[in-house]
Formats: structure tokens, C-alpha cells, sequence
């Protein structure tokens, strides 16, 4: 008989909510970390009393007031509203891309003239088959070399038009002066970061940090009713029927006297800069410290000792994993779950409300 109901692999927000819910269904959890901390990338570290997103920054945000209220059990957040600017050629623009970068760029003073310009400025295609295709059908040459190319060049290590539209498709393109970068009904971040959030959901389950599955699987597997997965499904699969792809990040920080950039996030476009975005810290929420934490961002090439960031969506990856997903559906004891399980891009209100429906398919 297994130890345990479930053996959930993995601490970040899918398996640190799951194991909450099966924990309060009477179900006895262990949850296995490889990291020495909780949280996953959403792990944040107090330094120099500022809360350091350590894995880059995250937002909660969400229109779905179920995962909003879920969240709100463990931590009160703060109101903070993501609004990062852009910077190109020392030129620095308001962005996502809304009446006021327009204006920024061409003058234009209402939602009309607007519209008429970027009409002006769109390039017809009529079926675009690719990111690069998309956005200069939306917005023309102009915006395209401004914001996009080299940033989704750095990004991805790809250029633009070898990419799918997918990826372009979430970024705001906005005739009104709304410089959120999100449209959904709450957001914030969670007041003394998200490693305390995390600590109060996992409070009183079984968790076991610096812990690496396949350094013993088979005794997971053995002291499982059921594992819940949230880890790589290539790499839980011996990578048998090949490598999915990611990319990859690393960060450099620094800590300073006053204020550095006056933002949370900015973002920087041009190709010739090695790096993506710089973050400062204390601007995620409201307690006015004196020094600051700065962070810069490095997309970086990816493989299996380093973090896995962002999944590759295209065909060829996509097709890959969609076999590693049918060789766990003959496995009834196996669930692949997270970002990595699932092989998609996650929002962490989206990795909420998976976890609460898995629950309750399973119960």
C-alpha cells in the first residue's frame, strides 16, 4: 500500500495548490522540491528589506474571481499596476503600445487619428503565417523595428519570422491612453512577497526541499497512490522521443543608493543590447526603502542544468509534445501538470485554476 494518497513533484504554484486542496480533502501529500526553496520561479528573497523576484517578476493577475479569491486566502497584495516602459536608441516610450506611444511616435491625439495611422501604416496580409507577418499587419515597419524585432530576437534566439504568431498575439495594442499592461479585473502582488504566500499554503503538508525526483524515482513512484508531475515531460520520459525546446534566462543584480530607473520594468528593444528588461525591485510595492535591487535580465540558450523559462511553442515542438502527453495517458497513476507538464506558458492564476479543476475531477 502507497505511503501516500499523492506525491507531487514539484513546489511551485500548480503543485503548492494542489497539495492544499488534497491536504484539505483529507488526503495524505508529500511535495519533493529539487531547489532548496518553495515557490518555483515565483520564489521571492528579502534583500536589503526589499522582496526580490529572484526568477523575474511576477504580476498575479486575473479576471477569474475564484482564483483571485483563492490567492487572497494565503496573502493580502498590494495594488501595484504593471505599466513598464521602453526604451530604444535612449529614447524612452510608453508602452504596451497605447495612445500615448503613438503619440510619442507620431503625433496623433485621438483614438481616430490613430487608427487612421496605423491603417496607414499596416502591411497587408491577408493570412500571416508567422510573428513578423502578424505584427506589421497590425502596426506597420515602424513599431515593429521599435518594439519587437530585436527584443523577440534576444528573446527567443529566433528571428521574428520564424516564430509563430502566438507569441505577439498577447502583447496590448491599445487606441486609448490604458497603460496597464493587463486588462484583467484584479492585480497585484502579495504583500511580504510570494514565499510567504507559498509558506502559508503548504503550511502543515509534508515538504521535502533539495530533493531530485529521478535521484530516486523509483522510490517516489513506490510511495505514491498517485504522482503529480509538474516537472519536464520529456525529461520524465527518459527523452525518448527527443528534446522539447526552451529558452532559457539569467540575471545579474545590483544594489544601490535612492532610486535607479523610477519603474518597476523597463524594457530594452534594441537588438545590439545583450539584455531584455531591467527590474527594480522596490517599485512592486509601496514602502518607499532608501537603497534599491536591480536586476538585469539575459535571455539565455537553454539546456537541461539550467532553468526551463519559456517553451518553443511551434509546430515541431508542440507535435513532440503531444506524444509525451499520450504515453502518460496509459500511465493511470501519473498526472502531468505545470508549466513544464503541460508544455505551455502559464499565468499564475491559470496555474490556480488547474490545479482546482484537477482536484476536482480527481475527487
Amino acid at each position: 500500500m502507497a505511503e501516500y494518497d499523492f506525491v507531487v513533484v514539484g513546489a511551485g504554484m500548480f503543485g503548492a495548490v494542489f497539495a492544499r486542496e488534497a491536504t484539505d480533502r483529507g488526503r495524505k501529500v508529500l511535495v519533493i522540491e529539487k531547489r532548496p526553496h518553495i515557490g518555483g520561479n515565483c520564489y521571492t528573497e528579502r534583500r536589503e528589506g526589499i522582496d526580490v523576484h529572484v526568477y523575474g517578476p511576477h504580476i498575479f493577475h486575473t479576471s477569474d474571481e475564484r482564483a483571485w479569491e483563492y490567492v487572497r486566502r494565503f496573502a493580502q497584495f498590494n495594488h501595484f499596476v504593471n505599466r513598464p516602459k521602453v526604451r530604444y536608441r535612449d529614447k524612452l516610450y510608453s508602452f504596451p503600445i497605447n495612445l500615448m506611444t503613438l503619440h510619442q511616435l507620431w503625433g496623433v491625439r485621438t483614438p481616430a487619428e490613430a487608427e487612421k495611422k496605423l491603417r496607414e501604416a499596416a502591411v497587408a496580409c491577408d493570412n500571416p503565417e508567422n510573428l513578423e507577418q502578424w505584427i506589421l499587419s497590425q502596426v506597420g515597419p515602424e513599431i515593429y523595428e521599435i518594439f519587437v524585432k530585436g527584443y523577440t530576437k534576444k528573446q527567443w534566439g529566433r528571428e521574428p519570422r520564424e516564430l509563430p504568431a502566438s507569441i505577439i498575439q498577447r502583447l496590448p495594442i491599445r487606441l486609448t491612453f490604458d497603460d496597464n499592461y493587463y486588462r484583467d479585473r484584479y492585480q497585484g502582488i502579495p504583500a511580504g512577497g510570494y514565499t510567504r504566500l507559498f509558506e502559508r499554503m503548504l503550511e502543515g503538508i509534508e515538504v521535502r526541499l533539495n530533493t531530485d525526483y529521478f535521484a530516486d524515482s523509483e522510490k517516489w513512484n513506490a510511495a505514491a497512490a498517485m504522482l503529480v508531475y509538474t516537472g519536464r515531460a520529456d525529461e520524465y520520459f527518459g527523452y525518448r522521443f527527443g528534446e522539447l525546446e526552451y529558452r532559457g534566462l539569467r540575471f545579474e543584480s545590483r544594489t544601490f543608493e535612492g532610486d535607479y530607473q523610477g519603474n518597476a520594468v523597463v524594457n530594452y528593444a534594441e537588438g545590439r543590447i545583450p539584455y531584455t528588461r531591467v527590474v527594480e525591485h522596490k517599485h512592486f510595492d509601496f514602502r518607499g526603502q532608501p537603497g534599491t535591487v536591480v536586476t538585469w535580465e539575459y535571455p539565455d540558450d537553454y539546456d537541461r542544468t539550467k532553468v526551463a523559462y519559456y517553451p518553443v511553442n511551434d509546430e515541431r515542438n508542440n507535435a513532440l509534445y503531444e506524444r509525451y502527453k499520450r504515453e502518460a495517458a496509459g500511465d493511470e497513476g501519473l498526472i502531468l501538470a505545470g508549466r513544464l507538464g503541460t508544455y505551455r506558458y502559464l499565468d499564475m492564476d491559470e496555474a490556480v485554476t488547474a490545479a482546482m479543476a484537477t482536484i476536482q475531477d480527481l475527487m
